[in-house]
């Protein structure tokens, strides 16, 4: 696996987008994984926690709902967008503006640090992961939760084929960012030589939810440049394609899709 993220893409993004992020894929997707993530780093009261590339902040506000003052938590994240929301959402926790590749936090700062749905985007994973490492105590805990590979994802792979069919590199470029993680054998491996001790992985199946098919093609292409970048033909046409592809899996209170993830937990040697 690439240590590097295959898209010349930099996700800087417009307060738009964040607040699209916060609305649909949190509740759809990102929601169901915030405490499998915890879960994973085996967060307990009294521990600090850091939450890396955060997002809007679901994992760092899913952690003081189960903890409540118990624990103290950071979120930090290199896009300003998805800070203001996640200030706006929740302001009594720690946001920070930071690289994760230079993370603004001295050593040994975190009992843990998790990443939920994040590392797909960061240039140097390696690094990443050797400083997400570096500012958690010795003995501390460290987790990634990542989407799985695109050729097990049953919904996504078909939305993937039919969005690059219509608007092409494009889509590609955006789309294809999330799922380059996907190797967990590798993706282990580049943990261990980074500073993580102790690694066990495993493959997840989720379930991602959407009121239609309409609504996850919107979802996955609102909640990223893409949106602005594709027509409202092309985006119909995607949807009026998509539909058949996923008829066995629409049901009378929407559209449930199975979502694989792979979960990576450690320890700081």
């Amino acid at each position: 696996m690439s240590t590097s993220a295959d898209t010349s893409e930099d996700f800087q993004i417009p307060i738009e987008i964040a607040e699209a992020y916060e609305a649909r894929f949190v509740p759809a997707l990102f929601a169901e994984w915030a405490p499998i993530t915890i879960d994973a780093a085996d967060l307990g009261p009294g521990d600090h926690l850091l939450d890396v590339a955060c997002g809007t902040g679901i994992v760092a506000r899913t952690a003081r709902e189960q903890f409540g003052s118990e624990v103290t938590v950071t979120g930090v994240d290199l896009n300003e967008a998805m800070l203001t929301v996640a200030s706006r959402v929740e302001p009594e926790i720690d946001w920070r503006r930071g690289d994760v590749t230079d993370l603004p936090f001295e050593r040994d700062s975190f009992d843990a640090a998790v990443s939920q749905m994040a590392f797909m985007f960061f240039p140097d994973r390696g690094r990443a992961l050797a400083e997400m490492a570096r500012v958690v105590r010795p003995g501390g805990r460290l987790a990634v939760v990542v989407p799985s590979a695109l050729d097990v994802q049953p919904a996504y792979e078909p939305f993937v084929d039919v969005a690059v069919a219509h608007t092409g590199d494009e889509a590609r470029s955006m789309l294809g960012t999330y799922w380059n993680c996907g190797d967990l054998p590798a993706f282990s491996a580049l943990a261990t030589s980074n500073g993580w001790s102790a690694v066990t992985s495993r493959t997840r199946i989720g379930t991602a939810r959407f009121a239609s098919v309409q609504d996850f093609v919107d979802t996955e292409i609102d909640g990223t440049p893409l949106a602005e970048r594709i027509s409202a033909a092309q985006r119909a046409a995607i949807v009026a394609d998509l539909t058949p592809r996923l008829a066995a899996y629409e049901t009378s209170g929407g559209l449930p899709i199975p979502f694989a993830c792979n979960v990576v937990s450690a320890r700081v040697g």
